[in-house]
């Protein structure tokens, strides 16, 4: 189909329902400020069948972003120095920045061929100026289809937030909007000075990582299959999660292509992985910064039983703890990193957390889209939750054009019978 067009309409900035009281200031963690050379960006894709959307100027959805923001003053700060020289968010409300635009094209036509390219236009960002005072390190983008569809775009700093807060803030967001009352309320606090210390760099997003030409796929796997390939690989891994399989598998037909940077021919897969859970007392769902352990697993992967490294990856992740360090990685891609999002199955039904987002009379998005912003050229693999539920799971890779592909024709993964979306006109498939 041709080149579809995002246009975009009108900006206004959204403020709390009830004002900030004066004065109020946001500690970033050690870990949120390393955070800092990277933006996050996810899209949650709705048919509005219900025609719950209309128009947000006037819609009960702006009305209730507005009630839901008294409970998150930090995401209507701003960011500044503090008299240490270190980033802290000003609680000014200064307002979240909000996007309107149209789409030339209907939500299914889009999910089935709009190019990595154009879902980029999908959310609004632009990097930190030098003077960030009336800069918006939060964003939101209302993005209307042909025929009734809706893409809310969510953007932040990646000091601001991790993936689990912005899936528990958007569910509150609906759960206002529908009057009822939310399930992971925020916690605002920063972690410890001496929990989790960076040892990296506190750039900004305005750097630029690489210069690697990267290409995005995302490919979208039953529940029925993966049930099968867990199956599959028992006697290796019996408690083998959707993770550890589709971790594995991706990082050994990536190596397939990939010569290996050690003499003993070893790959390195740095896990992402989410560490609220690990400490005590745990961290809620709802905690507003980032609570992310970046670890490596190092191994032989060629040449290997596709169970064995599924259970090297099973083994790897059971053996994390509060305690073990974060080996100073902060930044997605200086090795292959590949992102765990096993924990957000925690609603009723194995419904993941991303779907239950739910603004109309029980309609739950039919995709969710994210992005890391600033990935270096090792590349990035994010295994996420489906709106299927259950065992069913998305993988959405960020590599070199030439090794996404190798993988939109690899023999081990196509014999699964992935869903490509977003796929894009110029992919083979």
């Amino acid at each position: 189909m041709s080149k579809m067009r995002v246009t975009l309409n009108s900006k206004l900035t959204v403020v709390s329902s009830r004002p900030v009281c004066s004065g109020k200031v946001h500690a970033l963690s050690a870990l949120d400020r390393g955070m800092g050379c990277h933006t996050l960006h996810v899209i949650f894709y709705y048919k509005n069948e219900d025609n719950w959307f209309k128009s947000f100027d006037l819609d009960p959805l702006r009305e209730s972003l507005s009630e839901v923001l008294t409970q998150y003053p930090v995401l209507t700060g701003r960011l500044d120095r503090g008299e240490s020289g270190e980033w802290e968010v000003k609680c000014n409300d200064a307002g979240v920045r909000t996007i309107k635009a149209t789409v030339d094209s209907t939500l299914h036509e889009w999910l089935k061929s709009a190019s990595d390219s154009e879902e980029k236009l999908l959310v609004t960002w632009d990097d930190m100026p030098e003077d960030p005072s009336t800069w918006s390190p939060f964003r939101i983008q209302i993005n209307s289809f042909q025929e009734g569809g809706v893409a809310i775009g969510v953007s932040c700093s990646h000091m601001m937030a991790d993936l689990t807060f912005i899936a528990s803030f958007v569910k509150s967001w609906t759960e206002f909007h529908r009057h009822f009352p939310i399930t992971h309320p925020p916690l605002i606090a920063p972690l410890s000075t001496g929990r989790h210390a960076s040892s990296s760099s506190t750039k900004t997003s305005s750097a630029t990582a690489t210069a690697t030409n990267f290409a995005t796929a995302t490919f979208k796997f039953s529940g029925s299959t993966m049930k099968q390939c867990l199956s599959k690989v028992h006697d290796w891994c019996p408690n083998a999660t959707p993770f550890d399989f589709l971790a594995a598998l991706f990082w050994t037909r990536v190596a397939r292509v990939r010569p290996p940077k050690t003499q003993d021919q070893t790959h390195s897969l740095c896990i992402c992985s989410d560490f609220r859970s690990l400490l005590k007392p745990p961290l809620p769902i709802g905690y507003l910064g980032n609570a992310l352990k970046f670890s490596t697993l190092s191994q032989k992967v060629k040449d290997v039983e596709l169970g064995g490294v599924v259970s090297a990856v099973h083994k790897h992740l059971e053996e994390l703890s509060e305690e073990a360090s974060n080996e100073g990685k902060r930044v997605y891609g200086s090795e292959l990193t590949c992102v765990c999002m096993e924990h957000l199955m925690v609603e009723e039904d194995q419904e993941s957390l991303l779907y239950g987002a739910v603004f109309g009379n029980n309609e739950k998005p039919v995709h969710v889209s994210c992005r890391v912003g600033n990935v270096e050229s090792e590349g990035l693999i994010m295994v996420m939750p489906c709106s299927e539920g259950g065992l069913s799971r998305s993988v959405t890779v960020m590599l070199a054009e030439e090794e996404v592909a190798e993988l939109n024709k690899d023999e081990a993964i196509m014999e699964l019978e992935p869903v490509m979306v977003l796929a894009g006109c110029e992919m083979e498939h």
